[in-house]
Parts: structure tokens; C-alpha cells; sequence
């Protein structure tokens, strides 16, 4: 059991967020295991400056999209968002499942905490999620990308995010 757990979090590695390729025309975008990463890192920085449970928003952190290792990357439209909700909370469910039964609650709690947005944690989280997004649109810029097509990354990032920290860096970037 929970070397299919492990097996199915390493299937995010192969799992190429949508949005770059269809919306960019980037051939390879980034995995969503590359952006987890990317999320993880944002996240336990930014927890520890504003003095968050930094464990736990790097578990919700490591969590967030793993139901994608089955479902695969939806982009914004494709599935309506409660129809999103409702299919990834089944998946994450049988995700979970596969943990021994000790811990499994634990990561259901986080999992649940991180969907209903209900803590200081989970907020942030989800604002370090689009965050991630407007940045790594920066790097793509840098790498040549069109930058028309990039800017529509950043400006819905900036529309989700409150946190002035995010805001301000935000309001720094520049992109060609």
C-alpha cells in the first residue's frame, strides 16, 4: 500500500501543466511536480516570516496537487470548479487510502484544511500557488516565450492574491 502511495506522488514528475503548452506553446512545460517544488519552497519561506505552522503548510504544500498524479492538470474552464472540488476530493480519498491508517487522517485534515481555505495556512498556500504561476511566467519570458501571451499568467495571479508581501513582489516584476 504505501508503495502505491509513492508511486502514484512520483507520477506527478510526468504530469506537464497544461496551461504553458496550450495557452504558450511551450513544448515542455513544467511538470506539476516541478511546481510543487516550486510551491514548497515559496511556502516554508514565507510561513517562517509570517510566524505560520510551516510543517504543516509545506505537507498542504507537498499535497496540493497530488490528485493531479491521477486526474491529470485541468486549466482554469475546462471543469467547472465544483465538479474539480468534487473529483479531486474523491481522488485525494483514495490517494490517501493508501497510507497506513495511523497517519491517513492527519493528511486528510490537511488536504480538507487546504480545499476549505479556512486557515491563515491554507490562504497563503493558495495564494503561493498562483504566486508560483506569475513567476514561473517570468522565467519563461526570460526564456524567450511570448510575452503577450505570459502577461495573462501574471494579471490573473495579481487578481487572486492579497497578501501585500506577494503584491509587492508582484509589483516588482518586470518582464520583457
Amino acid at each position: 500500500m504505501l508503495f502505491d502511495f509513492f508511486y502514484l506522488a512520483l507520477e506527478l514528475k510526468k504530469v506537464q501543466r497544461k496551461g504553458w503548452k496550450s495557452k504558450v506553446g511551450i513544448e515542455r512545460p513544467e511538470s506539476v511536480a516541478d511546481h510543487s517544488y516550486g510551491t514548497a519552497i515559496m511556502a516554508m519561506i514565507l510561513s517562517d516570516m509570517q510566524n505560520l505552522d510551516t510543517g504543516k503548510i509545506l505537507k498542504m504544500a507537498l499535497l496540493h496537487d497530488l490528485a493531479e498524479s491521477i486526474i491529470g492538470d485541468f486549466m482554469p474552464g475546462e471543469i467547472s470548479k465544483e465538479n474539480k472540488k468534487t473529483v479531486e476530493d474523491e481522488t485525494m480519498k483514495e490517494i490517501l487510502a493508501k497510507l497506513p491508517e495511523n497517519i491517513a487522517p492527519q493528511y486528510n485534515n490537511i488536504w480538507n484544511e487546504y480545499t476549505q481555505a479556512s486557515t491563515k495556512e491554507s490562504i497563503l498556500l493558495h495564494e503561493i500557488d498562483k504566486f508560483e504561476m506569475a513567476i514561473q511566467a517570468v522565467k519563461y519570458s526570460s526564456e524567450g516565450f511570448s510575452n503577450e501571451k505570459l502577461v495573462a499568467f501574471i494579471d490573473s495571479a495579481k487578481k487572486e492574491i492579497k497578501s501585500k508581501e506577494l503584491v509587492d513582489i508582484l509589483d516588482t516584476l518586470s518582464y520583457k
